[in-house]
């Protein structure tokens, strides 16, 4: 079986000022190990560089060096792959958008949910509720 993480656990993570950091190193930590292949998308590791070096949204933003650092820690383990869209990735987001007809802010979910359909990926590791909008994944929280 196979998953893959969404940003939101990658910025808890990081960010020691989360209620939700210690739970979500914790959860990373356990998964990257295996034995199942964790699946990052890129568009994931973006948001997460986004984000994480961002001084409007971290109260203590990490210097892109230590957030490349940590994407670098994280794709280098066995078990986890960092993988992007394919030949086949316009037909599963069209198919995914004429079911779920994402806009806004849900577009950028859509791109990923489309990824992990192309992939075969079936299960997300997110406390993002808007994921749980999309057919044919499961969506998992760690903090539940």
């Amino acid at each position: 079986m196979s998953y893959t993480l969404d940003a939101n656990l990658l910025l808890y993570a990081s960010d020691d000022s989360s209620a939700h950091h210690d739970r979500a190193l914790a959860f990373l930590q356990s998964v990257a190990g295996g034995p199942e292949i964790a699946y990052i998308f890129w568009p994931t590791i973006m948001a997460y560089l986004r984000i994480a070096t961002h001084s409007g949204i971290f109260s203590r933003p990490l210097p892109l060096d230590a957030a490349i650092a940590n994407v670098d820690a994280l794709i280098r383990q066995p078990h986890v792959q960092a993988v992007g869209e394919s030949g086949r990735f316009w037909a599963a987001f069209r198919s995914l958008a004429a079911d779920a007809a994402p806009s806004g802010n849900l577009v950028p979910d859509a791109h990923i949910v489309a990824l992990m359909l192309e992939h075969g990926v079936r299960t997300i590791w997110s406390h993002d509720r808007d994921f749980r909008r999309f057919s044919g994944i499961e969506v998992r929280d760690p903090f539940d």
